[in-house]
């Protein structure tokens, strides 16, 4: 198993470097500029070569030009060399790129600086919503969600998964007349997002977000034909947060603050969607309170049931996440890591200056070693979604403590 894996390593990164660097490639029109952390930046030069340009460096950030062709090759080779799920960040200018090169400890999260109550008091509330919650239901959502031969963001089957999803939403919601459930439409690929929004009966300004990334991704030829059930990474975070706006729903819930759940396109090729719309809410000047953003909810690879990934997030909130785990499922055992520079969509609520999170099911190094294969399938984690329920009451307990009405 070693010996063919090192082969099929060693074929992978001669292919990629011949095609890069020593042949001639297809152009496109379109450049854009990415961001990732610096301690990549040698590796992708070595790999791409001439194609990619205009390096430069800021603290633990680096910028570079790239052609629109190389993102999904970029998105491949740091998932294997630096167990990366994504790992650099898409921007459509030199402007935009640049500004991410800032100090993360120095930015001025003003935004963030919103005041939020943090205690725990709405026990009999979220006990109540626990009730609601069925594993099930999760499983059969993942498998569903699973059976569309790939969520690629320029396929058509990708288009037709997030269709699917807002159809599911609707019917979920269908009942309520203060629920909108719709598309966030991208300019520059075909794939939309799916948003959900319960108006806040008291406090509508303020606003709540959970959700992840609905795309998946597998191989590194014929990325829109490639099957990629992507059943771990992400049908488990948007079958969790279906599962949370079900359980919301049946319990007729009414929210003081306005709640958006979503499932965001072209996660797998440089955070695109989430940053588009993070970045569309902080131009608007929206107070968004608190993100919690579920990528990979249901494979158990580590002793720790849940981790908090510490770097690119809000320690505060962390905090608030951890106190709700004790307060509410003391059972589950849970700590701290990191995973990287853009490693999912939070890190584009992060950098748009509001508060984010993002509790993941394993240790970094003990994630999931099927996601971005063909063999992405429920039953990798077991068949069932135990380890799923653990995160969807989180999700679910940390909506209804920001955002009962007292």
């Amino acid at each position: 198993m070693l010996v063919r894996s090192i082969i099929v390593s060693f074929f992978l990164f001669a292919l990629v470097k011949t095609s890069y660097a020593e042949s001639p490639s297809p152009q496109t029109d379109q450049e854009l500029w990415v961001t990732f952390g610096s301690d990549i930046a040698p590796f992708l030069n070595e790999k791409f070569g001439a194609r990619i340009e205009s390096f430069k460096s800021f603290d633990e950030i680096t910028m570079a030009r790239v052609e629109e062709d190389m993102i999904p090759w970029m998105s491949l080779l740091i998932h294997r060399e630096f167990q990366r799920c994504g790992g650099f960040i898409v921007h459509d200018d030199f402007t935009s790129a640049q500004e991410s090169l800032l100090d993360y400890s120095s930015r001025d999260f003003a935004k963030s600086a919103i005041f939020v109550d943090y205690d725990i008091r709405q026990r009999r509330l979220v006990e109540r919503g626990f009730e609601k919650l069925q594993e099930e239901r999760i499983t059969q959502f993942i498998k569903t969600f699973s059976e569309f031969h790939n969520r690629y963001y320029t396929s058509e089957t990708g288009v037709q998964a997030m269709h699917w999803l807002k159809n599911e939403w609707e019917q979920i919601v269908a009942h309520r007349s203060d629920v909108d459930v719709y598309f966030w439409e991208h300019d520059n690929w075909p794939q939309p997002s799916v948003i959900l929004r319960i108006e806040g009966a008291v406090n509508p300004q303020e606003k709540i977000v959970v959700g992840g990334h609905a795309d998946s991704i597998a191989g590194w030829f014929g990325q829109s034909r490639s099957r990629a059930p992507g059943a771990d990474d992400n049908a488990s975070g948007i079958g969790t947060t279906t599962e949370i706006i079900r359980a919301i729903s049946e319990m007729n819930f009414r929210p003081a603050r306005t709640l958006y759940f979503m499932a965001y396109a072209a996660e797998e090729v440089g955070l695109r969607g989430s940053r588009e719309i993070a970045n569309q809410m902080a131009a608007e000047d929206k107070q968004i309170l608190g993100v919690l953003q579920l990528d990979m909810t249901n494979y158990n690879g580590s002793d720790w049931d849940m981790v908090m990934m510490s770097d690119f997030t809000n320690s505060e909130q962390n905090r608030f996440l951890g106190a709700l785990l004790d307060a509410y499922q003391p059972e589950v055992s849970w700590g701290y890591d990191r995973c990287g520079y853009a490693c999912s969509d939070h890190a584009s609520w992060h950098q748009a200056g509001f508060p984010a999170s993002m509790p993941f099911e394993t240790r970094t190094r003990e994630r999931n070693p099927h996601i971005h294969t063909a063999r992405d399938t429920i039953e990798r984690s077991g068949g069932s979604s135990h380890h799923a329920m653990n995160f969807a009451r989180l999700g679910l307990s940390y909506v209804l403590e920001l955002s009962a009405q007292d």
